[in-house]
């Protein structure tokens, strides 16, 4: 009798699974992929009548027990993002600080201009 290797035993059972329990088991990998207030931007949408655009940015708000990524869009948009089927990537350090403009100096913010 052959064991198989605890992986391949796994994606047995994944693929003998219909879309809705895989997504179930999904969620918690995409819940710790992507807790709330982590900032990601959008390459591309799989939505035929109301696609949030390319490029627009915005802040994750929850992971529902389908795996969808509920979104709060910078251009005021609420939607979710399906991954494996919307194309997205969460912002680099960098990007994020570039969103923050440049720090206060430490001796505090210039004084008000008197008119």
């Amino acid at each position: 009798m052959t064991r198989l290797h605890p992986e391949d035993a796994y994606e047995m059972e994944v693929n003998r699974m219909n879309p809705w329990e895989r997504n179930y088991k999904m969620a918690p990998k995409i819940r710790e992929m992507y807790p709330p207030g982590t900032r990601l931007v959008l390459h591309y949408m799989e939505d035929p009548f109301a696609p949030v655009p390319p490029g627009t940015r915005g802040t994750v708000d929850c992971v529902d027990d389908q795996a969808q990524i509920h979104m709060q869009w910078d251009n005021g948009r609420r939607l979710a993002i399906i991954p494996g089927v919307d194309s997205f990537r969460k912002l680099t350090e960098e990007e994020i600080m570039d969103e923050q403009g440049p720090d206060i100096p430490e001796d505090g913010p210039a004084p008000a201009m008197k008119m």
